[in-house]
């Protein structure tokens, strides 16, 4: 996607240039949603090529990000003078949508069934509706279908994935091996072996007799039609299913674990990172974000935090006070207050550092963006979030 430069390109930029899926995973709260579609913007901006943004969290943030608007199934793309109003003139074009498994199912049937006498059987079972929406993580499952399909579709160049929250995730990256499991399972074998067998059919009867009385009239046997028919297509799904695999697993796919680095959430990061290489999944770099200064952390600062409480009793204050039309009493008491203060910003800062070089151990690429100082609406805020990324010097 990306053109000829003498200038050696951002980790990032070669991140997301060499990939054709990146999968943006955390914890809750880290400000992951964001920065999925930061990355995509700055992609759609620098490398170029169609960049389709997408999210499976129905939290919904993502339009929100972008500033266009309601997302669904169908991909709007974002108009260039979005990128116009940030001053950018954009490579390519950046798309957004967020996954809609409402009519997943019925599409998944339709694509597997062997015949059409099977897929009108088993969309027109009594228990359909009910049994999909509990089945097997179901959105989960076709949350990885329909990524599997818009990759296979080669109408993006790059597709960047925002994930649900980090345990969720790894349901997510599960869901294709459950699917192949259930298959093999004896719960499925247990359900069809009654509607297979005659002489177990009759064996089992007055089971099935006392469960209906139990549960209701067909209630086991809907259930059983249902699975009979659900195995036709078995060999439909477990191929799509190890084809999933073989994509998360695939060169052309990287994951990006985003934290923040309080406690709680680089803990988390460190979990899902080890996760992802138990799984040989390619980690393509840790985002650290709204990190202080690094500058907090130097003995310099400190100096000056100290050299700021001692001018604050001088003139220091007044002369404040004038440059801001101020009041003198106020600015010296906010001056103090700051310079006292400074020790506890930088235990934190510290501790951030320490953190940061915890995750560094499970990537060489380590990004981070400082907390900003206001709220990410449109375009020229991801970019402007986007370039930390780019600036960055891990």
């Amino acid at each position: 996607m990306a053109g000829r430069s003498d200038t050696p390109a951002a980790p990032v930029d070669a991140l997301l240039a060499s990939r054709e899926m990146i999968l943006v995973a955390g914890s809750g709260g880290v400000g992951k949603t964001t920065v999925a579609a930061a990355l995509a913007a700055n992609a759609a901006t620098h490398i170029g090529g169609r960049v389709l943004v997408i999210t499976v969290d129905p939290a919904r943030r993502l339009a929100d990000a972008l500033g266009i608007g309601a997302l669904g199934n169908v991909a709007i793309r974002v108009p260039d003078e979005a990128f116009v109003e940030a001053g950018i003139t954009p490579h390519g074009e950046l798309w957004a949508a967020m996954l809609d498994t409402k009519a997943g199912w019925d599409e998944l049937i339709r694509r597997h069934a062997p015949d059409a006498e099977v897929r009108e059987a088993v969309l027109g079972n009594p228990l359909y509706q009910n049994i999909t929406s509990r089945f097997v993580h179901s959105h989960d499952y076709l949350a990885m279908e329909q990524l599997h399909e818009l990759h296979s579709s080669g109408e993006y160049d790059l597709i960047v994935v925002d994930t649900p929250p980090s345990r969720n995730a790894l349901d997510v990256l599960d869901a294709p091996g459950r699917m192949k499991d259930f298959f093999g399972s004896r719960l499925l074998r247990w359900l069809t072996v009654p509607y297979r067998s005659r002489l177990f059919t009759a064996a089992s009867k007055p089971f099935y007799q006392v469960a209906d009385r139990v549960l209701g009239s067909r209630f086991l046997q809907d259930i059983a039609e249902f699975f009979v028919l659900f195995q036709a297509m078995e060999s439909g799904f477990v191929r799509h299913a190890e084809e999933v695999e073989q994509l998360l697993g695939d060169h052309r796919t990287a994951f990006v674990v985003v934290s923040t680095l309080e406690a709680a959430p680089t803990h988390e990061a460190a979990y899902l990172a080890r996760e992802l290489g138990r799984r040989d999944y390619h980690l393509g770099a840790i985002i650290a974000n709204r990190v202080l200064p690094s500058a907090f952390t130097r003995p310099a600062a400190a100096t000056s935090a100290r050299a700021l409480a001692g001018a604050v009793e001088s003139d220091l204050a007044d002369e404040v006070a004038v440059r801001l039309d101020a009041d003198p009493d106020v600015t010296g008491g906010v001056l103090a207050e700051i310079a006292a203060r400074f020790h506890d910003v930088a235990v934190v800062a510290n501790r951030e550092a320490e953190r940061r070089a915890e995750l560094a151990e499970q990537t060489s690429i380590v990004l981070t963006a400082p907390a900003l100082d206001r709220d990410i609406n449109d375009v020229a805020d991801l970019l402007a979030l986007a370039d930390h990324f780019r600036s960055d010097d891990t």
